[in-house]
């Protein structure tokens, strides 16, 4: 067992701390976090050019040094051995809180393994930010970051979590949205969605719908900027729906309306909304697809 007292008076080791940064708008960044950056001996960046381009801003002077996926196992042992000197370092990643998606927590795990102080300051975070105005519970929640890419693995993610009803948090890129809000589709079914891009920036915006409509939607619409997909959890209706499919012929009744006149789709649609159906079930039965 290991008890951590901060800010403690007697400092027998340097300080590692965690320094969240904007993800967008520069007028995020804390007063405290600024001030940090400004104390300590050294910043580890994931990426100097970029996070120099935060120094200049604020105006910082501390020296940096390079820590990012590619140099960490290297790093690390460098860094650990100038805090035990009684250094204290900062660790920033490109945006955001660091050691989400970055080295940072191998360093954070060998401080902690030394007795060497850690701490964390807040600030900004894409995926709470997102979540709070998405209109999705936001709790409780997953946050899961970036998708495997394959569409072989992102059905395998989808399945093993399909049942979980946590709201879930996933940052995509805007070139693979499409193909993921299709894979998801397949092992989800049509649940509500939250598309959030460029967050903090110019152009921030939200699309919020049934994945269905989304994916419609993207079909006609180019996507530009970083994304961030929000799903609700697995709910009991999704349960009650697979047992009135069971009892009802969803093959006569969508081709009863047809013979009406109605178009297939539109079909489709007036019988889940008839039911209280998800319409993705009731267009995959239809159309005999498994």
């Amino acid at each position: 067992m290991q008890i951590q007292k901060s800010f403690k008076d007697e400092k027998t080791s340097g300080c590692l701390y965690l320094i969240p940064t904007p993800i967008g708008n520069l007028q995020d960044m804390t007063f405290r976090s600024v001030e940090t950056l400004k104390s300590v001996d050294f910043i580890c960046a994931e990426d100097t050019r970029n996070t120099g381009i935060l120094l200049k801003h604020f105006d910082i002077k501390t020296k940096q040094i390079s820590f990012h996926e590619h140099n960490s196992k290297s790093k690390i042992p460098d860094l650990i051995d100038l805090l035990k000197q009684g250094f204290d370092l900062a660790q920033v990643s490109d945006a955001g809180m660091p050691s989400i998606s970055d080295p940072g927590q191998d360093l954070v795990k060998e401080a902690v393994k030394e007795a060497i102080s850690v701490v964390a300051l807040p600030g900004a975070s894409a995926g709470i930010t997102g979540l709070i105005a998405s209109g999705i519970m936001p709790q409780p929640h997953i946050f899961y970051g970036f998708l495997p890419r394959k569409k072989g693995q992102q059905i395998d993610f989808f399945t093993s979590k399909k049942h979980y009803e946590e709201t879930q948090i996933f940052y995509e890129s805007p070139f693979r949205v499409l193909d993921t809000l299709e894979n998801m589709i397949s092992v989800y079914g049509d649940r509500q969605i939250c598309l959030v891009r460029e967050l903090t920036k110019v152009f921030e915006e939200y699309q919020r719908g049934s994945i269905s409509e989304l994916i419609t939607y993207l079909h006609e619409n180019t996507l530009k900027g970083e994304c961030l997909i929000i799903v609700e959890g697995f709910t009991k209706q999704e349960v009650d729906d697979k047992e009135l499919l069971s009892e009802i012929d969803i093959k006569d009744l969508v081709s009863d309306l047809i013979d009406q006149g109605l178009k297939p789709n539109q079909a489709i649609k007036q019988v889940a909304k008839n039911y209280k159906l998800n319409r993705q079930d009731v267009y995959t039965i239809f159309h005999d697809i498994n």
